[in-house]
């Protein structure tokens, strides 16, 4: 442990620290279970053990274990728990009906201990650098601590562990004759397992482990031996049998795990050791757990790369699982004659049309053709034999020919092992390469370049997931949106995920609804099933299901098994339909302040105040008047006193030590907040100072024990656990020293214990009814029980009664009233909380310069409170668009944006020969039929239409205002058409007399003109697989009246009448100079702006 770093030493300890909890919490399981079975004795045994999964794990559905937890449990042995397994059994157990009152306190005392015991040990699991800076660790050290002391251990053996020794091998009996033995059964063992005889091998490696007198270094490479030939001996049975379930103690596995972790035990800072355990875990399956262990291995050797390569595979595997890959069947790559075939069969394509364009795509890329044998050889085909390695070569020759695809394909063989050597660095190489190619081929107009948006989706995967590179969800959200914009549709949904989470972007739930949207428009499913999930959230129910329907129909298996999800979204419709519409919308504001909300993650965080008060400055204030800067500079002058006699001394004498005590005691009981010391250093020394005193104490009731414990309080408010066990005994040893009672209230305060901050916030008001801050301390606690508001309110009157106007927390008690008020069932509660909030912005101005500015984590949200009941209050008529929001949705860009780009290929491809475009059509897979009157139809929008279907709406009728008109009228007339809800939507006509092209591009399909389309055909893209709007029969148009159209429509917003014209193309007209401004900016105006 030398060259280890000391964070790094922080963490094992810390590790060695929770490992020692394992046997209080085996003991207190073991007494609970003798407590809720009259009696009964857990023994051990398998019997035991097999009754107690039966009758309790499989019937309480609370209690979530792994399949390898399932199994150590019903062996019995409860010495095989590890923390997870006996803190998932403590916590998630139901008690019997029969226990009192006391009894259940207890349990409840106990489970307290227990969640932030398993708090502690989630935090030091997902930290990656398994490092512990000293602040840190010294916090988590006093907060584990105190835990394992309430829960039974000894202060003294746990201070042991704190010294670097821990980390030195033991001093141990050594008998040299069984050294040499162990030596010489390992080496027998070790060549057994080379030669395949896996069972001879355990079994020499058993007796090595069992001789006496051997070093624990040397045992702990027996166990991790033995580990590994148990794993070679399962693969070996595996092979034969076809078993990979865990449900059996005696599974080779599971004791290969027990052997890895012995080992472990035997030497905790091993680095094999910890690979060894990270190894079984994943021959377990079990990913996150081999992460966490192959995470502390790398911590202890930093440049080994079999850590590293066995990391990374962990990461790869476990993302793969987390995203359900295997469900998902549009994550197997295609090649552009399979996605071809394909649109064929979906789309009705001709096999002439495929043909050709085939042809064109072999023509202008020759190493194509290698693409495609090594697709061939990947998967097999009629006259090819599957064969990973000559697919992995074609792949190859294809990438040295600069092909994206086969550097893609090449990747994925790559970091998959197959027909090549595993490895991730050079997938990730690939991949980087195939990102840097072009998205779109140079010459084949709207044509993806396959194999460059797959890469930057598995770029964006191995950043979420920390494969090769460092985890990094910021550098994922941007290869997503690259790969999204490229076309990549899985990374719509991945983008979204972030976005919805506030991961490595900013939270933006609209953000993420509108790429939901725009990946499930285009067929993916996942995203399907997310949006349906996020707008059930939103409250935005009719389209929640909707979503949801279609997810099942596209095949989403988890959309199809959760049954659920029905009753969910009508138990939130009879929740919100006794609400007006107009109150709707709010519910997704509700749902973003409530993602917004941060809580403080330790009781230092929670106190007031900078690190040092300007003495001068509060004295200039108290000198004026000011009572809580007089307050403030009595306690900030005990505190001085304190730190310069204990700085100035290199030795006290016990005088001196009382005057510290006295003076340190003092500031606390007058204003905590001002004790900010110097340096972690002095604070140390401070508490060891208030140790030794506290010994000298003993157990005598004096003035001095009494002060020295106040400052043992006060030095440890970091660790609220410990000094609430710790005042339990000083409020019975001085059960008039109100402090105790005050701070007692505030750490279980801060551990959101408010039946207990309410107790001792009484009982400490039964020695002064006026003291300040118990008075607070009741009020927060009535307000967040929520019993009873009226009382909550008085109490926070009570308060302000007696405290200065300028008291740090005058403006907090208003603005907690305000919240009282609108959580009371009362006509004037808006009023009132109105009042209340104004009443706290007041307050703040008299607030000293030191508490500037306020402290806003109760003022923002009462202020967002206020103005969501302000908007619910507000009756609103109708609801309209705001014009603006509309024109900057990035979805209504996208998709303008398009189209003209479309048509600017279609101007180019008039006038330079050279550029290819396709110019074939496909015919519909669907008849359109038509009517010859609107009677009896019914009106449907884009929002109606299902976007991700071929099909034909017979009997409806779409009514559409042309936004964008067509430049060309070959293979189609392509619009851009908005309907009644101001949605856009890509119209293309087919069937119409091409004598007539050009007349009907410049004279009836203009700008403004109103249509209605019968039977509207919503038709997916055969190249881009975006939703269309089709006319394969020209008569299903209906054009409106003369009188509807909108004359001199503005190109941005839709104004008619619009007056500004384009100075160039003198065409496009605007309202404004700010649309104008937009068009150009936004929407790509210099695409289509053509002078005639």
């Amino acid at each position: 442990m030398a060259n280890i770093s000391s964070d790094v030493r922080n963490y094992f300890k810390l590790e060695l620290l929770l490992t020692r909890s394992c046997a209080l919490l085996r003991h207190l399981f073991k007494n609970r279970y003798s407590q809720f079975n009259s009696g009964q004795t857990w023994n051990d045994t398998s019997a035991c053990g097999n009754s107690y999964f039966t009758n309790v794990i499989v019937k309480n559905k609370q209690i979530s274990l792994t399949a390898v937890q399932k199994t150590s449990v019903s062996s019995g042995n409860s010495d095989e728990w590890d923390v997870t397994t006996l803190t998932a059994l403590l916590l998630n157990s139901d008690h019997p009906k029969t226990l009192n009152a006391a009894e259940i306190q207890q349990l409840d005392q106990e489970n307290a201990l227990v969640e932030q015991l398993r708090d502690i040990r989630n935090k030091l699991a997902h930290n990656t650098t398994k490092s512990v800076d000293d602040l840190q660790f010294n916090q988590l050290w006093t907060d584990l601590t105190a835990i394992l002391i309430a829960l039974g251990d000894v202060n003294t053996e746990l201070d042991k562990l704190k010294d670097d020794s821990i980390f030195e091998s033991p001093t141990q009996i050594i008998n040299e004759d069984s050294v040499k033995e162990a030596s010489h059964l390992n080496s027998l063992a070790t060549q057994a397992h080379k030669d395949g005889k896996f069972s001879e091998g355990i079994t020499l490696f058993t007796k090595a482990t069992l001789l006496p007198g051997v070093a624990d270094h040397d045992r702990a490479i027996f166990f991790s031996n033995m580990a590994s030939s148990r794993l070679a001996l399962y693969e070996k049975q595996a092979c034969s049998t076809g078993r990979v379930e865990i449900d059996d103690p005696n599974d080779q596995r599971y004791r290969a795990l027990q052997d890895a972790k012995q080992a472990r035990i035997l030497r905790s800072t091993w680095w094999k050791g910890h690979l060894r355990v990270g190894k079984v875990y994943t021959a377990l399956n079990e990913h996150e757990k081999a992460i966490n262990s192959f995470e502390r291995a790398l911590a202890l050797a930093p440049t080994n790369d079999d850590i590293k390569k066995a990391l990374d595979e962990s990461h790869h595997i476990l993302g793969r699982q987390q995203r359900q890959e295997h469900l998902d069947p549009e994550s197997k790559p295609k090649s552009i004659l399979e996605q071809l075939n394909d649109k064929q069969q979906k789309f009705g394509l001709n096999s002439e049309a495929v043909c050709k364009t085939y042809k064109l795509f072999r023509e202008k890329n020759p190493s194509l053709a290698d693409v495609e044998k090594g697709y061939k050889y990947e998967h097999g085909d009629n006259d090819v034999k599957q064969n990973y390695e000559e697919a992995a070569r074609y792949f190859e020759k294809a990438a040295r020919q600069g092909n994206a695809e086969g550097m893609y394909n090449l990747a994925r063989l790559s970091e998959h092992g197959l027909g090549v050597k595993k490895d991730h660095n050079i997938a990730q190489n690939l991949y980087e390469q195939a990102a840097a190619e072009p998205p779109y081929h140079s010459e084949l107009y709207n044509i993806r370049n396959n194999g460059v948006a797959e890469a930057e989706h598995a770029l964006g995967v191995r950043y979420a997931e920390g494969v090769v590179v460092n985890k990094n969800l910021g550098i994922a959200a941007c290869w997503y949106q690259r790969a999204f914009k490229h076309g990549n549709v899985q990374s719509g949904n991945s983008l979204a995920l972030l976005y919805e989470n506030g991961s490595g972007v900013i939270l933006d739930l609209d953000k993420a609804e509108q790429i939901f949207e725009q990946a499930a428009e285009q067929g993916d499913s996942n995203a399907m099933y997310n949006l349906a999930t996020l707008l059930t959230r939103r409250a935005k129910l009719p389209m929640a299901k909707v979503w949801y329907d279609r997810a099942c129909k596209a095949g989403h298996i988890v959309a199809q098994s959760d049954r659920g999800f029905k009753e969910d979204v009508q138990a939130k419709h009879n929740i919100i339909r006794s609400f007006s519409p107009d109150t709707l919308p709010m519910m997704d504001k509700i749902f973003e302040i409530f993602s917004s909300l941060k809580t403080t993650t330790s009781a230092s965080t929670a106190m007031d105040g900078s690190d040092f008060y300007d003495y001068r400055m509060l004295l200039e204030h108290a000198n004026c008047g000011s009572k809580t800067a007089r307050i403030m500079c009595d306690a900030l002058e005990h505190f001085s006193e304190a730190l310069y006699t204990f700085t100035q001394n290199d030795t006290l004498t016990k005088d001196e030590e009382n005057l510290i005590m006295h003076n340190l005691s003092q500031c606390h009981r007058i204003e905590h907040i001002v004790a900010r010391y110097p340096s972690i250093e002095i604070r140390n020394k401070l508490k060891d100072l208030v140790d030794r005193v506290l010994r000298r104490c003993n157990t005598t009731v004096s003035q001095l024990d009494e002060d020295t414990r106040t400052c043992f309080a006060g030095l440890n408010m970091d660790s609220p656990t410990l000094v609430i066990n710790f005042l339990s005994l000083c409020k019975q040893k001085y059960p008039k020293s109100i402090y105790f009672f005050e701070l007692s209230a505030s750490m279980n305060g801060f551990l959101r214990q408010y039946d207990d901050t309410l107790y001792e916030a009484n009982l400490g008001l039964e020695i002064d009814q006026n003291y300040c801050q118990l008075l607070y301390d009741k009020a927060g606690a009535l307000r967040f029980l929520e019993k009873d508001m009226d009382e909550a309110i008085e109490a926070y009157r009570a308060f302000l009664a007696i405290a200065p106007k300028d008291h740090r927390k005058v403006p907090d008690s208003y603005y907690a009233m305000a919240m009282c008020y609108l959580m009371s069932e009362n006509d004037q509660s808006l009023e009132n909380a109105t009042k209340m909030y104004q009443k706290g912005e007041e307050a703040e101005k008299l607030q000293l310069p030191c508490f500037l500015p306020y402290d806003p984590s109760i003022k923002t949200p009462t202020k967002l409170e206020l103005e969501m009941v302000s908007w619910i209050k507000i009756k609103i008529s109708t609801l309209h668009i705001d014009n603006k929001a509309r024109l900057k949705d990035p979805v209504r860009i996208e998709v303008i944006v398009e189209q003209r780009q479309c048509q600017n290929q279609l101007l180019k491809a008039k006038n330079k020969p050279g550029l290819i475009s396709i110019p074939f059509t496909y015919k519909a897979r669907i008849s359109q039929r038509t009517t010859k009157s609107l009677a009896g139809l019914k009106s449907i929008t884009f929002r109606d239409i299902d976007p991700v279907k071929d099909h034909v709406y017979e009997r409806y009728v779409l009514s559409v205002t042309i936004i964008g008109e067509a430049y060309s009228w070959a293979p189609s007339i392509q619009l851009m058409t908005e309907d009644e809800h101001l949605d856009c939507k890509k119209l293309c006509i087919y069937d119409f007399p091409k004598d007539q092209g050009e007349y009907l591009i410049k004279k009836v399909f203009r700008i403004g003109t109103k249509m209605n389309i019968i039977n509207p055909y919503l038709r997916i893209d055969a190249s881009d697989k975006k939703p269309v709007i089709g006319i394969d029969e020209f008569s299903s148009i209906m054009m409106q009246s003369e009188s509807e159209y909108v004359v001199n429509m503005c190109r941005c917003c839709g104004r008619a009448n619009a007056s500004y014209i384009c100075g160039n193309c003198k065409q496009a007209r605007y309202c404004t100079k700010e649309c104008q401004t937009m068009d150009w900016q936004l929407y790509k105006h210099k695409l289509i702006c053509i002078k005639e």
